[in-house]
């Protein structure tokens, strides 16, 4: 597979309803409403009722994401009942259904599984609801109104052409060993990821200059679910590439390179790697997502190579414009109309460009823009 749009993803329609009250019930919450908003704002708490579905605070990104919709928001007059679900599906859906019930009229949600919100989507668009999906699509269900995202096949191909070029593999270098690592098999997002990678490494894969000891090598994009770590935890990414170091790196045999989607995995991995003594001098390259604070730490202590980072306050300001041009009766923007289709409908999106950070731009990039502060990761 060549491009993302051979994968299949999510659904969009729904119609919108004037609302007021949010409240909500079940697992972590944070339910506010602006007071003495200006009456220039593009949104005021009797017409503006947002519910924000978030997948779990045991990541820092989704921690940030949420929190900084809901400032946006509420900025805008917005009430906002924030929901954390602690990845566990049925909470999520749980949550969804309070928040329609509380009279949300827009829904944003993160999916833990974009598989399983249909039901629940349905009583949201009976309700009038409007509804986008914030950085995963959601599957099977025509009640998905916009999607926005980054380029998340690019995230992979960001990874993919870092590990070509840091190694010189289009110069004919090589053979190099790689282990490579997938995302959590229920999260839609993670098959662009290995689908963006995957295209650009098969190809040396095939060729001899990039070796897989462990056999863990899908032999097409869509056999990415066999290397998943499921619910992206770093403890879990931790054990298999212990499994894999005592299991095929027996006698003096190094680890060149891994493919790792996010920070997470990578945290994990890293760890591994560091208990079985491997030191910055030699460290094997190691992909990385997020920007998160422990990976950057790890950036500038050579035990991480990269990341791509996503700038999600991006996100979070695309999903507010969206709202505020639903309030105002027009049509959101839109740069995508053709790639996710959930198999009932393309859903419009909006994808942002991520970007590739090295030790060398961690400061440029992260911290002179303010996404972090330089006591965050020890500078």
């Amino acid at each position: 597979m060549k491009r993302r749009n051979k994968l299949a993803l999510v659904a969009g329609i729904g119609a919108m309803a004037l609302s007021l009250a949010a409240c909500s019930s079940g697992g972590t919450s944070t339910t506010t409403a602006a007071s003495n908003a200006p009456a220039t704002s593009a949104a005021t708490s009797a017409t503006c009722n947002v519910g924000i579905a978030m997948p779990t605070r045991s990541l820092e990104r989704w921690i940030n994401d949420g929190e900084g919709l809901q400032k946006l928001l509420q900025a805008d007059g917005c009430t906002v009942d924030l929901q954390y679900a602690d990845n566990k599906t049925d909470q999520q859906i749980s949550q969804i259904q309070n928040m329609v019930a509380n009279g949300a009229n827009f829904l944003v949600i993160a999916a833990i599984d974009g598989t399983t919100l249909g039901p629940v989507l349905d009583t949201a668009a009976t309700a009038g609801a409007k509804v986008i999906a914030y950085d995963r699509l959601i599957l099977g269900t025509p009640n998905v109104d916009y999607y926005a995202t980054f380029d998340n096949y690019g995230v992979g191909k960001l990874q993919g052409q870092y590990i070509v070029d840091t190694l010189g593999l289009a110069d004919g270098k090589g053979p190099f060993n790689l282990e490579p690592f997938a995302g959590s098999p229920d999260d839609n997002n993670a098959g662009y990821f290995f689908a963006g990678a995957w295209d650009i490494l098969s190809p040396y894969v095939d060729s001899g200059k990039l070796v897989v000891p462990s056999g863990k090598n899908p032999k097409t994009d869509a056999d990415w679910k066999a290397i998943g770590i499921q619910g992206w935890l770093s403890a879990t990414a931790q054990s298999e590439m212990d499994n894999r170091l005592a299991s095929f790196y027996a006698g003096g045999k190094k680890v060149d390179v891994v493919l790792s989607p996010n920070d997470s995995l990578a945290q994990g991995i890293s760890q591994s790697l560091q208990l079985a003594g491997y030191t910055a001098a030699d460290f094997p390259l190691l992909t990385g997502q997020d920007g998160d604070k422990a990976s950057v730490k790890n950036i500038l202590d050579g035990v991480q190579s990269m990341t791509v980072w996503k700038d999600t306050r991006l996100l979070g300001q695309r999903v507010e414009m969206m709202i505020k041009s639903i309030m105002a009766g027009q049509t959101p923007e839109v740069n995508d109309t053709k790639t996710y289709n959930n198999g009932v409908k393309v859903v419009p999106s909006y994808l942002i460009t991520p970007e590739v950070v090295t030790k060398d731009t961690v400061k440029s990039k992260l911290i002179d823009s303010g996404f972090l502060k330089a006591s965050d990761v020890g500078l």
